[in-house]
């Protein structure tokens, strides 16, 4: 069948530098994925191509320069899951998804959501006190949650952040690792520590543990607490078994946010069945206040390979864990 040519005008030229990419870059991820091929002069993009990619391809570019018109900046980065976006489904909403940011702090400005399955979960913890968000490594679940306690906590809405992790031990035994308790359960809570350290000043994640304004503990020393105006997260939930999740959803205070967060395809404990995060799905589905959110391989946000690996891994047969 012969391929079909459209051509485009840009009614704003000030786009065109974030559109096309450094050295057209964008332009030339966008012919990959479409499968066609773009040419450009000045403010006029011509599109050569199947008439459905075609299409496609002129959503995705009026969108984003509707994006542009509304003072939603979009960097190379953000381009590229628009990209991603616009292929999986063609009628999503790139408007809907960008502008809804997460103040962290001027070291990094504002944190957007990279899809459909990150923009409900940003809504939900606004609306909701409790969130329960389950789905694949690389998703952006434990990254987007502690940058909405960042927000909170900036704006005074709560005085404490609170991040927990069961130490759970995935094929290495804690007491054969070197250092004192402090030592042995600090790789367990990295991820955490890096995710603050991205969006806050230097120094600033320091000051405010030495305050008390952030939190950085193991899951079994949550027991007998009550925690006020504080945005809890529990990371890796899966880990944590059906005692424990009861254990930690009580602690839930007066003017308090609660977000777990994990992933049911890679539990370490000794029995799946036991993991709390597979249990409270069902046990706490219809809780007016309670949302859950579920991520698949599609919203993973690293690298492309990482959702291959994700989506192979899923296949019928083979190991989950």
């Amino acid at each position: 069948m012969k391929p079909d040519t459209k051509e485009l005008v840009l009614e704003n030229n000030a786009i065109i530098p974030e559109l096309f990419g450094s050295q057209d870059l964008n332009l030339k991820l966008i012919e990959k994925k479409f499968n066609v091929r773009i040419t450009t002069r000045e403010n006029h993009i011509r599109i050569k191509g199947d008439p459905k990619e075609i299409e496609t391809v002129e959503s995705l570019i009026k969108q984003l320069e509707k994006l542009h018109e509304a003072n939603l900046k979009v960097e190379n980065g953000d381009v590229k899951f628009a990209i991603r976006l616009v292929a999986d489904d063609p009628h999503v909403d790139l408007k809907a998804i960008f502008s809804e940011r997460i103040a962290v702090s001027p070291k990094k400005g504002y944190i957007t959501p990279k899809g459909p399955a990150q923009h409900q979960f940003i809504q939900s913890i606004r609306e909701d006190d409790i969130v329960l968000s389950i789905g694949p490594a690389g998703t952006g679940k434990t990254y987007l949650a502690v940058a909405m306690a960042v927000e909170g906590l900036l704006k005074k809405k709560f005085r404490k952040i609170v991040l927990v992790r069961p130490a759970v031990e995935a094929g290495e035994k804690l007491g054969y690792l070197p250092g004192d308790i402090a030592d042995k359960i600090n790789p367990y809570l990295m991820p955490l520590y890096d995710a603050l350290n991205d969006m806050m000043e230097d120094n600033q994640v320091r000051h405010l543990m030495e305050d008390g304004a952030i939190e950085i503990v193991p899951l079994a020393y949550m027991r007998g607490r009550t925690l006020s105006d504080s945005f809890i997260i529990l990371d890796e939930a899966q880990n944590a078994t059906r005692e424990q999740m009861k254990m930690f959803l009580t602690r839930l205070g007066f003017r308090s946010k609660m977000v777990v967060t994990g992933d049911i395809t890679q539990i370490d404990l000794p029995h799946h069945d036991d993991s709390g995060l597979i249990h409270v799905q069902s046990l706490l589905d219809n809780i007016q206040g309670i949302r859950f959110v579920y991520y698949s391989y599609k919203d993973v946000v690293r690298h492309e390979l990482v959702k291959k690996i994700i989506k192979a891994y899923a296949k019928p047969g083979l190991s989950q864990e």
